[in-house]
C-alpha cells in the first residue's frame, strides 16, 4: 500500500491538495477544508471531503469521457481513502465553465446592474431564483487563492481559446446540465446552477475534470417549497456564507465558525449527497 510520501505533492488548492503519482496519473486528494468569500476558513467541516469525492464518483460514473480512474486502489493511500481519486493528467483549461438555470448569486447581481449575466441578455423583471428559459453559459477566468474568479462573456473565451473550442465548453457544459438537472429533478431536488473544469487529454479530446456536481461546485435546493422571489434553501455551503454575512464584517480573516454552523453545514452536504444518489454515505465510510 502506498503512502502520501510516496508522491510528490504539485498544488494545494482551497480545498484539494494535488500528488503526481507517475507520468500518467495524479492523486487528486479532497479536505475538509471550506472556502468562502475567496477565504479558506480556519474551521473544516467534518466529512467534507469525502463527501465531495463520493458525490463527484457518482457523477463521473454517469457522465463520460472523464479523468476519473480509481477511487478504490492500492495506490491510493489508506491515509485518505474514501477523499481521493486516482485520476489521469490532462492539459487543463483555465476557464470556469458556469452552466445557470436560474438567476441568484452572482448572476443575479450582473443582472440587476446590466440587464444580462456575462453579456447574455435576459428579459426583464426577473426575480431572484426565478427559472431561466432555458440554461446559459456563464464562463469565469480562474483567480489563484485568495482572489475572485471573474465572470466574463463568451467572447472573452472566444479571444483567449479559439471559437471552436469556445464553443465545445459551451455545449458541454450546457448538455452536462441539462441532464443533471434532468435526474436531481427526478430525486426532488432542484440543480440551480454548476460549474465545471475540462482539459485535453493526449489525443486532444474534451475530457471532464476537478470534481462534478458537488455542493462546493453546484447549488442545490429542495424541489420541495421552492418559491421565486426569495433566497432558497440550500444543500451547499451557503449556509455558511449567511453566517459570515451576519458575523463578519468582511474586514479581516474570517472568524471561527461556531459548532453548530459545523454541524448543519455537514448535515446539509451529507444530504445533498443521499438525496442525489440515493445512496448511505455511511456505506461510503465503510
Amino acid at each position: 500500500m502506498s503512502t502520501l510520501a510516496d508522491y510528490q505533492h504539485i498544488a494545494r488548492g482551497k480545498v484539494r491538495d494535488l500528488y503526481e503519482v507517475d507520468d500518467e496519473l495524479l492523486l487528486f486528494v479532497a479536505s475538509d477544508r471550506i472556502s468562502a468569500y475567496d477565504y479558506v476558513l480556519s474551521t473544516p467541516i467534518p466529512d467534507k471531503g469525502r463527501i465531495l469525492t463520493a458525490m463527484s464518483v457518482f457523477w463521473f460514473e454517469r457522465f463520460q469521457p472523464n479523468h476519473l480512474v480509481a477511487h478504490d486502489d492500492s495506490r491510493i493511500p489508506a491515509e485518505v481513502k474514501g477523499r481521493a481519486l486516482l485520476v489521469r493528467k490532462l492539459k487543463m483549461i483555465d476557464v470556469e465553465c458556469v452552466a445557470r438555470g436560474y438567476l441568484t448569486g452572482s448572476g443575479l447581481k450582473d443582472y440587476q446592474a446590466t440587464g444580462a449575466v456575462c453579456g447574455v441578455e435576459l428579459p426583464a423583471g426577473l426575480r431572484e431564483a426565478d427559472e431561466l428559459a432555458e440554461p446559459i453559459f456563464t464562463p469565469a477566468t480562474k483567480a489563484e487563492i485568495g482572489a475572485h474568479d471573474e465572470n466574463v462573456s463568451f467572447d472573452v473565451i472566444v479571444a483567449k481559446h479559439g471559437q471552436e473550442l469556445a464553443e465545445e465548453l459551451r455545449d458541454r457544459t450546457v448538455e452536462l446540465y441539462r441532464q443533471a438537472r434532468e435526474y436531481a429533478r427526478s430525486r426532488g431536488v432542484i440543480l440551480a446552477d454548476t460549474k465545471f473544469e475540462f482539459g485535453h487529454d493526449e489525443q486532444g479530446n474534451l475530457v471532464l475534470a476537478d470534481e462534478v456536481f458537488t455542493p462546493d461546485s453546484s447549488r442545490y435546493w429542495p424541489a420541495e417549497g421552492y418559491a421565486p422571489g426569495r433566497v432558497q434553501p440550500s444543500f451547499d455551503k451557503q449556509f455558511v456564507r449567511d453566517w459570515l454575512t451576519a458575523n463578519w464584517d468582511r474586514q479581516g480573516t474570517p472568524p471561527p465558525l461556531p459548532d453548530d454552523v459545523v454541524e448543519a453545514t455537514r448535515k446539509r452536504y451529507v444530504e445533498a449527497y443521499e438525496l442525489i444518489t440515493g445512496r448511505s454515505f455511511a456505506d461510503w465510510l465503510g
